[in-house]
């Protein structure tokens, strides 16, 4: 009964689903954004018996087609909100299709906060968790590496608890799962007091901040740094924890550093860059040098993420630490001897190893190489002769990110890619949940 009810709140559209960057369309069947869990394990049951597929989509912030799917789109807009705040176990449990802004501003209200996030927060909780969404960090960085407990419901409606101590062999894998091992209802994450972050940014030469890119990784909890491609400059950006007092960016000064530099005249210079890519040379060197040095202090989301207002194509790769730097290098020759222009910045950053099956950190010491185009540009060439480098040092594409490795590839990158894809075999063998791209990266 539970099932028949859900359908009939299911409204059938042929309208197109476009993610975020334009990079991705899709016409599902039907779209449905079940209240409950209950109301969403009928809508999987119904969909299985219509012989239609089901994938949940959140903010659209992927640049893969991971949620595509022309059977039945679950929309979790209503399935948001904290269920749980235990402070003795220092854990907070949320509804999957909870935005992390909103999640962030939640536990700040409360004293509490994640380690480490990424650099934006407009990604539903499940979302950002399934596709590997990470920071940068020595000793943290994957938000998936903070889980402690998924609910998921399963190709047959089952609603599935996992954990370390509850289906730890489902857990190993789920918690970077890509949709495929079922729809995620509720994320539980390791969390702590709120505390301060001390930010420097700092602009330094390409050679320097290469030649020195082990030391700040030691010395700083989070480092990383953007090259800005035809030029030798970079900025760099140290977060650190501190012991306060608070000190924000002032809102003229913020104002100018995030939206009118970072955002509004950096699109003007893209815009002019697509149109005209002679100039982009030219742009990239008076960009490079438009962001001044500054420090500031404040509780974490507001140091780790910043506004992104210019929309761009991506691809990243997760390299071994070690091979990093040598593949940047190759990335910065490459593009000294070849007719392209690239007007947005590369960025780096670092992982500590983790034990999630299918995370890019997994088992390894990392750090990503993360290339850009402004939206519209085409990527082909640039992101072919990128992959070309990043794969000759045994990189893992960013499941979310542009990429064209297939399940061969990726099989041989990640020790326990069988072990995710028997845990798949046995929750979801017809492929209830499965779509073209998860064909090509896992198989069939």
């Amino acid at each position: 009964m539970t099932g028949d009810r859900a359908v009939l709140r299911s409204t059938t559209t042929m309208s197109a689903w476009r993610n975020w960057a334009g990079t991705v369309t899709a016409r599902p069947a039907r779209t449905v954004s079940p209240s409950s869990v209950e109301e969403l394990v009928g809508e999987v049951r119904a969909a299985a018996a219509d012989g239609l597929r089901v994938k949940a989509v959140g903010s659209g912030h992927s640049f893969t087609s991971v949620a595509a799917t022309d059977g039945v789109f679950v929309r979790p807009d209503l399935l948001t909100g904290i269920r749980e705040i235990d402070r003795a176990a220092g854990t907070v449990t949320v509804a999957a299709g909870t935005p992390l802004k909103r999640l962030n501003t939640a536990l700040a209200r409360e004293g509490l906060s994640l380690t480490n996030m990424g650099d934006i927060m407009e990604q539903t909780v499940a979302g950002a968790t399934s596709t590997g969404t990470h920071g940068t960090g020595r000793d943290s960085a994957s938000i998936a590496a903070q889980i402690r407990a998924l609910e998921l419901v399963t190709a047959d409606g089952t609603v599935l608890r996992c954990s370390a101590e509850e289906n730890p062999e489902i857990f190993a894998v789920a918690r970077i799962g890509l949709g495929a091992l079922g729809v995620i209802t509720a994320v539980t994450f390791a969390v702590e007091p709120v505390f301060l972050l001390t930010a420097r940014e700092e602009p330094m030469s390409f050679d320097r901040v290469t030649a020195e890119f082990d030391q700040h990784v030691a010395e700083n909890e989070h480092f990383e740094f953007y090259w800005f491609p035809h030029t030798g400059n970079c900025n760099t950006k140290r977060n650190n924890r501190s012991a306060g007092p608070a000190a924000p960016p002032g809102r003229v000064a913020g104002w100018v550093e995030d939206e009118l530099l970072s955002n509004g005249a950096f699109r003007v210079a893209c815009a002019l860059g697509r149109a005209v890519p002679a100039t982009i040379p030219a742009l990239a060197r008076v960009s490079s040098r438009a962001l001044s040095a500054r420090t500031y202090t404040d509780i974490p989301y507001k140091v780790f993420t910043s506004p992104r207002r210019v929309r761009f194509v991506e691809m990243e790769y997760a390299l071994p630490r070690e091979a990093a730097v040598g593949a940047l290098r190759e990335v910065k020759a490459m593009l000294e001897r070849s007719p392209l222009k690239v007007s947005f910045p590369v960025e780096i950053r670092t992982a500590p190893a983790d034990d999630i099956a299918l995370s890019t950190a997994s088992g390894r010491e990392t750090a990503y190489i993360a290339v850009h185009l402004y939206r519209g540009t085409p990527h082909r060439s640039y992101f072919t002769a990128v992959e070309r480098i990043m794969t000759a040092h045994g990189g893992r594409p960013h499941w979310g990110k542009i990429h064209t490795r297939d399940a061969g590839y990726l099989a041989a990158a990640y020790p326990r890619f069988a072990e995710f894809t028997a845990v798949r075999d046995r929750l979801d063998p017809d492929r209830l949940f499965g779509n073209d791209y998860l064909r090509r990266v896992l198989g069939d």
